[in-house]
Parts: structure tokens; C-alpha cells; sequence
């Protein structure tokens, strides 16, 4: 195992670079699968590494309910360091299980609070063809939209947010909406929420991923309308009027994209330029190829890091185990 064990646990700073540059040269559909495979292979390879870690560091503390043959000195030659580091990881461990099960649980009492507020509300078309989502219009003074996902998904709009936006432009705010639905864009957003938990250098990559999956909602709906400028009308009057608004306390999944003000200003102008294109991978010779080169090199020397590191194990604790 050796110090290799270490490096997955720090690897995912190389995803930092594409995190930041993926926008310039990916569709955002493409650019939010990209930097949620790689948040994911990232997170599980830190967890294994950690366990790892913590069955060599720990197996030789009096009580412990490994096999006493666990902690035979060759085993613990296979790690440095291995009673303080070992411990230290057994206590990341548990802090990594209680953050990660406290933001799935915060997550499912949210939708499962927003539907029972719902549950007595009328469903009507969500401003679609027949078959697509519903969509309920709560009676709030407060702008706020959002998508709750769930079977069937719904989109919520208040009269406020409506009362404040033409025609033309509501039909693009229900069309984003329906797009996060259509697409499950609550998955990647739970995803690379629960790897940040699991690994903090991760979590440049979970504000790109929510960034990613406004835009690819964004390009969603100006297909849908037929034009970018009424989309990115929608998306700045939104903003606007639900600007110094109270949020409605929903999750990051129900919040509304207005209620981010911090990426509005791009996300218009990317709507007021060219369609972005197709591509999934950005070209070699731009910094965001590059970027993207590394972040994959980082994410395969994570994995092979990882499996090393368990195989080794393996290989330590059958050798010293008796039959």
C-alpha cells in the first residue's frame, strides 16, 4: 500500500482546473456528466481509501473485532504511520457516514414536506404537450419557481413570480423548470453534493455541476420557446423580481435559479450569444482540453490507486491469515 494509499484522497484537486474552465468549451449537458462521473469515481475511491486505512491503522487496538492475525507486524509494516493515521480515518469515516446520511435524509423530509403541501392542490398542464409534468400555482406574493422531483415530478410557480414576467417569458421559466425534471437534474446535484461531503477538495466541482445543470435547463428552454432572448428575458427578469425576496426553504434541488444571483449575469450572457455546441469532450488545444486531460488523468490514478491499495491488502491479510 504504502503512501499511494494517500493519493486519493488528494487527487481530486485535479478536477479543480475543469471545474472552472468546462463552461467555455462544453455543452452544459455534457460538462454536468463529465464533472458528476468524475466527483463520484473521486468520492468512492477517498471512501475505500479511508477504509483501507483504518482496518491496517486500527487492527492492532486492544478490543478491536478484526482478526488478531490482522494486525501482525507485516501488515502494519504495508501502511506509515499506521496507529495515529489509522485512527485518524476511522473517525473521518464515521464523520463522512453521518454528514453524507444527514444531507440524504435533510433532502428526502424536504420533498417529502413540499409534496404533502402540494397534495391537496389542483394538477394542471405545465404550460407542455399532454403527459408532461404538472404544475401547481401556489397563491404567494413571494417570486419564487421550482422543480420537486418525485413520480410524477411537479413544477411549483407562485402568482408572484408569474405576476412579474410576460406571456412569452413564463412559457420559458416553465419550460426550465420542466427541463430539471425531464433530465433529473436533483441526481446530479444529490451526487456531487454527498462526494463533497465525503472529500472537501470536491466541492469545486459540486457548485459547477449546479451551475452546468441551470445552463443546461437554460438551453432546454430556449429550444423549447424558439429563442434565446426570451429565455435569457425570463432568466434576468426572474432574477429581478425575486431579488431581496425570502427563499422558500426548499433544498438546492427546489431552489429557484433566481435565488442565485451569483451566476444569473453569466448564464444571460450565454443565452445572448451562440448555441453552444454539441461536443462532450472539449478540443486539446484549449486550456479547458487540457483541463479536462488532467481531471481524467487525476480520476484513473484515484481508481488504480484505490484498487492497488485493496489488492495489496488483500494479498497482506491472506498471507498472514491461517488456514
Amino acid at each position: 500500500m504504502g503512501f499511494f494509499v494517500f493519493l486519493p484522497l488528494i487527487l481530486p484537486l485535479t478536477a479543480v482546473p475543469i471545474a472552472r474552465l468546462t463552461e467555455q468549451h462544453l455543452h452544459p449537458r455534457g460538462a454536468a456528466r463529465l464533472m458528476t462521473v468524475i466527483s463520484a469515481v473521486m468520492a468512492v475511491c477517498s471512501v475505500l481509501c479511508l477504509g483501507l486505512i483504518g482496518v491496517v491503522g486500527t487492527a492492532q487496538i486492544p478490543g478491536n473485532p478484526l482478526p488478531d492475525s490482522w494486525s501482525d507486524p507485516v501488515v502494519r509494516h504495508a501502511l506509515p504511520y499506521h496507529e495515529t493515521v489509522g485512527t485518524a480515518a476511522m473517525w473521518l469515516l464515521v464523520l463522512v457516514a453521518f454528514t453524507c446520511c444527514r444531507t440524504v435524509v435533510r433532502h428526502l423530509r424536504v420533498r417529502s414536506r413540499a409534496r404533502r403541501a402540494l397534495a391537496g392542490l389542483p394538477e394542471g398542464p405545465a404550460g407542455g404537450p399532454a403527459g408532461e409534468e404538472g404544475l401547481a400555482v401556489l397563491p404567494d406574493r413571494n417570486p419564487y419557481a421550482y422543480a420537486l422531483p418525485g413520480s410524477p415530478g411537479r413544477v411549483v410557480v407562485s402568482t408572484g413570480m408569474l405576476d412579474g414576467l410576460a406571456e412569452d417569458e413564463r412559457e420559458a421559466l416553465l419550460a426550465h423548470e420542466r427541463a430539471h425534471l425531464r433530465h433529473r437534474h436533483h441526481r446530479y446535484l444529490l451526487t456531487t453534493q454527498l462526494a463533497a461531503c465525503v472529500n472537501p477538495f470536491l466541492r469545486p466541482l459540486q457548485a459547477a455541476v449546479a451551475f452546468s445543470a441551470e445552463r443546461w435547463a437554460d438551453e432546454e428552454s430556449a429550444q423549447a420557446v424558439g429563442d434565446r432572448r426570451i429565455t435569457a428575458r425570463a432568466v434576468a427578469r426572474a432574477a429581478l423580481v425575486s431579488h431581496a425576496a425570502p427563499a422558500p426553504g426548499f433544498a438546492a434541488f427546489a431552489a429557484p435559479a433566481a435565488a442565485q444571483p451569483g451566476p444569473v449575469p453569466r448564464r444571460v450572457a450565454a443565452l445572448l450569444g451562440p448555441v453552444p455546441t454539441a461536443r462532450n469532450w472539449p478540443p486539446a488545444k484549449t486550456p479547458a482540453g487540457l483541463a479536462a486531460m488532467v481531471a481524467a488523468a487525476g480520476t484513473a490514478a484515484s481508481a488504480l490507486c484505490a484498487l492497488n491499495a485493496a489488492v495489496a491488502l488483500l494479498v497482506v491479510l491472506k498471507a498472514v491469515t491461517p488456514l
